[in-house]
């Protein structure tokens, strides 16, 4: 299926690894080691994600098995016994129960069906069934993530919608072919899905085989309206898992039609994205080793005393600099107290606000609606406020990352500019750029937290987590002629408990990405050191080469220079091929299915 994807991958990591190679011959160690480490060992590892999102009894076990090419999962599940499924491949069908401890307890293949339909054991304290199968879609490096199916999917578990959907390559959004978009469907779309997935989203008609001729051309029609008012360019695909799982029946299934799409928005518009992010890193690291050269070039020139001695100063210079980062690390813990107090006040207020609005809710609702209507209403006014609030405290996070990066990068500036002026000014000025390696992708891949939507979607999750089942409490005692007095009097309280759980949360998960931050400061502190040194190091021994036989050191120098314009020149035209349009990261076209007739 993604064959040429394959193939580009291993054509960038081979260049990658060749610019390690060649870090470790001019003795940048530690730069090679972050480069296998940060570069090839991700590229490698990496996985498409690919989740498929459905309310219940939409068919989506016989979908997600259609994709797999035969039963793996049970049908028949409830919303009340299902448990989230990741699917990977693996050699032999095997299962692995994770619970939210983080504790994993492995399965026998067949216990694990057994445990999806509920099999007599509670799925309320595991975080998700992990599931290895040898099927082909799987072998192609993607992790299928099913999600349990619910009778409304605004009661989705709030880690699936903040958490799974927002790091998906791609979105399988089911709908059923008896009832094209419910209104729960498409408020779903509207207030949780489009707004950090709307260029990802495949829709997927299930049961196509349930309606005749007419019908379907019906269908299909008022799916595509309904739908291009919510998507500009909506994409979908009719299926029928049923006959995709019968041998003779595939062809007319549309499953065909579907993992063509996938295979071609995974490998064309995922797959370049992840490539063009390392090689964009590989252009920074030839750069890097490009002055590393340079360095060499200039000791070379030096007398050995005279070298010796400069590169003496500069050592005592830079053990000074552990000052400098403790003052970065206390800026750090002193904005972020104030992020914190700036919280909380706003949780406060958020409360005394709500308290205050909601006798007049109450009292303008009906009587008999309130029992449904109350919780809802609670649990949506408290996810609109840490919507905001936490993309509030995401854009202080942001700039707090920002200004301690521009600072790091000054520190190391003023250090590798005191380099260059110990090795001499009359070759090009030397930059080590430590942080630039580690941040030209985004602050983000480092922290793991994640800053903008993402860290919107982490925290709003886990506030929500704790908020909503303390919602859900409000009234749930008899209706009478008092049950709305109860109502006035017990709701504040119930925002309150809510927000008495909530605080600590947000302030743990401030404090997370503060610890982050100050480890990264460190480590980033320790690596400039160090790389400093193995520059220094790198000019002795080049100095000590020319004492011994100058012509071989520089020829020596002069065959790694070569060496590595050939590797910078090869991630060069890598980076620029990858966005023609002739290239193509999927199979060959000659062998690839006709284009899919439902798509927009």
């Amino acid at each position: 299926m993604l064959e040429g994807f394959r193939e580009r991958k291993l054509d960038v990591t081979v260049a990658l690894q060749e610019l390690g190679e060649i870090a470790g011959s001019l003795g940048a160690k530690s730069l090679k080691e972050r480069l296998d480490r940060e570069l090839v060992k991700k590229l490698e590892e990496d996985r498409f994600h690919l989740v498929v999102v459905g309310e219940f009894n939409h068919g989506k076990s016989s979908f997600v098995n259609a994709l797999l090419g035969e039963t793996v999962l049970p049908t028949g599940v409830t919303p009340t016994t299902a448990a989230i499924h990741q699917l990977k491949y693996a050699e032999q069908p095997e299962a692995t129960v994770v619970y939210q401890s983080g504790k994993r307890e492995s399965l026998a293949f067949e216990e694990a069906r057994k445990f999806a339909v509920g099999g007599g054991t509670s799925v309320d304290d595991v975080d998700y069934l992990e599931v290895g199968y040898p099927a082909a879609l799987l072998k192609e490096r993607i992790l299928l993530v099913d999600t349990p199916g619910v009778n409304d999917l605004s009661l989705q578990r709030a880690d699936i919608t903040y958490s799974y959907i927002p790091r998906a390559d791609a979105v399988l959004f089911l709908l059923d072919a008896g009832q094209i978009l419910k209104e729960s469907e498409r408020q779903f779309l509207n207030e949780k899905l489009l707004k950090a997935s709307r260029d990802k989203i495949v829709f997927v008609i299930t049961k196509w085989d349930i309606l005749n001729e007419d019908e379907k051309k019906e269908a299909l029609a008022y799916a595509r309206t309904q739908l291009a008012n919510l998507v500009k360019e909506p994409v979908v695909f009719p299926i029928s898992a049923e006959m995709a799982l019968q041998g003779d029946g595939l062809a007319q299934s549309g499953m065909p039609e579907l993992l063509a799409h996938l295979t071609d928005f995974l490998a064309e518009e995922r797959g370049r994205i992840l490539l063009d992010n390392a090689l964009g890193e590989g252009v920074n690291v030839g750069n890097l080793l490009a002055k590393g050269v340079d360095a060499r070039r200039r000791a070379m020139a030096m007398k050995s005393d005279e070298l010796e001695r400069r590169i003496k100063v500069l050592e005592d210079d830079l053990k000074g600099t552990a000052g400098t980062i403790e003052q970065r690390r206390m800026k750090i813990r002193e904005e972020i107290s104030g992020i914190k107090v700036g919280a909380q006040k706003d949780l406060e207020k958020f409360v005394d606000d709500t308290i205050r609005q909601l006798p007049n809710v109450i009292e303008s609702a009906k009587q008999d609606d309130l029992r449904k209507f109350l919780p809802s209403f609670l649990e949506d006014t408290f996810r609109q406020w840490a919507e905001a609030e936490s993309g509030e405290i995401a854009l202080k996070l942001e700039a707090l990352a920002e200004k301690t990066i521009a600072l790091i990068k000054e520190d190391a500036h003023e250090a590798t500019k005191r380099v260059g002026e110990a090795l001499g000014h009359d070759v090009k000025k030397l930059d080590i750029q430590i942080d630039t390696f580690r941040y030209d992708a985004g602050i983000a891949a480092v922290l793991v937290l994640g800053l903008g939507m993402m860290f919107v979607n982490v925290m709003v999750g886990g506030l929500l987590t704790i908020a909503a089942p303390i919602m859900a409490l409000v009234l749930r005692d008899r209706m009478d002629a008092e049950y709305k007095k109860r109502a006035i009097e017990q709701a504040p309280e119930v925002i309150k408990q809510a927000a008495t759980q909530v605080g600590p949360k947000i302030d743990e998960m401030i404090e997370d990405f503060a610890k982050k931050l100050d480890a990264w400061v460190v480590t980033a502190g320790e690596e400039l050191y160090r790389e400093i040194l193995e520059v220094l190091n790198a000019a002795r021994e080049a100095r000590a080469k020319a004492d011994h036989d100058e012509a071989k050191a520089k020829t020596e120098v002069d065959e790694q220079e070569t060496r590595l314009e050939a590797a910078k020149k090869r991630v060069a035209d890598l980076r620029t091929t990858l966005w023609s349009p002739k290239d193509k990261l999927r199979i060959d076209a000659s062998v690839t299915p006709e284009p899919p007739p439902a798509t927009a």
